[in-house]
């Protein structure tokens, strides 16, 4: 089904620092087991790993195509897609240096490339901003603290995914505030490179969590599936490389910046999927009263029996709605000892406990809830009271 031995050399773009991918698309026969790939019925799931490559090219050696090699893939390329490197690079984490900005428009950073669902929602919020892509969520939240940006529209939940928790722990390791939300409609479409039918695709690159709502399709395709950083960042390489067997999953955005087609639209299993995101800033916002708004918290609760229940119940006394329950183990203590003796036999995790609930600061009903439950909270801070958004 595979040839032995293929490698794939692949440069993803992803941002302001070059990232090697080492695509292992054939598979080590060694005693009747594959090697390297993770085999799903027809398909494979094959992770995209950190390389030292920082060439932005196909590799001479193991290029994959129809027949020809590297470099005639990559020129062929140049011929339909636009220059990638006048896309802006994205700020990593660990190298924020400031650029000149347009002091009229808001400046909003994303987690991802030019094209990703991140910026289509950023771009909702904020229509006619400055987008500023991110290497990775720190960096995001970073560029907002150091005044680089404006805003960061960061993802929380996806109504298929389930949570972002790496956003959680984030929102409590920084002091930014939630000044609103973006629920955002994702529309997968399959993309390639222009007259590439979505028959002739041996591969298709996209995130996990794309690849995972698109199972259906794929497994109708028969090919091999490869993780990537993120969308965008698929139709990113499948573009800069000119691979023509090769199709990513993105946004209709992805293939117009890219230069690709859209072979397939709305490939997703579920209808109904839909990303939220959280507005973040310096600041908080004063809330209004012309629309319902969220409060989110986080806390931390004592040791009692029916502690927990006791938390929740101080919302439902005064008939407040809570839309959203995430809790997370506490990085500083993750796990709490009691005994009757307290000499530690028994361990279980300590609980950071974040809550969205339906009311806004200004309403008193909120207040006297907040006040109720510092009774049994050993640590309670509010992350942000912002306007309800719909899809």
């Amino acid at each position: 089904m595979f040839e032995k031995g293929v490698m794939l050399g692949v440069v993803g773009l992803d941002g302001g620092r070059k990232r090697g991918f080492g695509l292992n698309l054939g598979l080590r026969e060694e005693e009747g087991c594959c090697h390297g790939v993770r085999v799903l019925g027809q398909s494979a799931i094959t992770p995209m790993e950190d390389g030292k490559n920082q060439n932005p090219s196909l590799e001479s050696e193991g290029d994959v195509g129809d027949g020809g090699g590297g470099g005639g893939q990559v020129d062929e390329a140049k011929v339909f897609h636009r220059d990638l490197s006048l896309l802006p690079k994205p700020l990593s984490a660990t190298d924020l240096s400031s650029i000149p900005r347009d002091g009229s428009k808001v400046r909003v950073a994303y987690q991802g490339v030019p094209g990703a669902y991140s910026e289509a929602a950023a771009l909702k919020a904020y229509p006619g901003c400055e987008t500023v892509p991110c290497d990775e969520f720190e960096a995001a939240f970073k560029a907002v603290e150091l005044w680089l940006v404006d805003k960061a529209v960061l993802p929380i939940e996806n109504s298929v995914g389930g949570s972002i928790h790496r956003n959680y722990d984030l929102l409590l390791r920084h002091r930014l505030q939630i000044v609103g939300e973006v629920q955002l409609q994702v529309n997968h479409c399959l993309l390639g490179l222009p007259g590439t039918k979505k028959e002739e695709l041996t591969r298709v690159l996209s995130h996990p969590q794309a690849l995972a709502q698109c199972e259906m399709s794929l497994m109708a395709l028969h090919v091999v599936r490869v993780s990537t950083e993120d969308t965008a960042g698929a139709a990113q390489i499948v573009a800069s490389n000119g691979l023509r067997d090769t199709g990513a999953i993105a946004s209709s955005r992805a293939a117009e910046i890219y230069g690709l087609e859209i072979l397939a639209e709305n490939i997703q299993d579920d209808d109904d999927n839909i990303t939220r995101f959280l507005i973040l800033a310096r600041d908080p916002i004063i809330p209004g009263t012309d629309r319902p708004h969220k409060t989110s918290i986080v806390f931390t609760l004592d040791e009692g029996p029916g502690v927990l229940f006791k938390a929740l119940a101080v919302f439902a006394l005064r008939d407040i709605n809570l839309s959203k329950i995430e809790s997370r183990p506490q990085r500083n203590r993750p796990l709490r000892v009691v005994d009757d003796s307290n000499k530690g036999s028994a361990k279980y995790f300590d609980y950071l406990f974040y809550i969205d609930f339906e009311a806004s600061m200004t309403e008193p009903r909120a207040q006297h809830a907040l006040g109720h439950l510092q009774e049994f909270a050993g640590f309670l801070r509010v992350l942000g009271c912002y306007p309800k958004d719909v899809p």
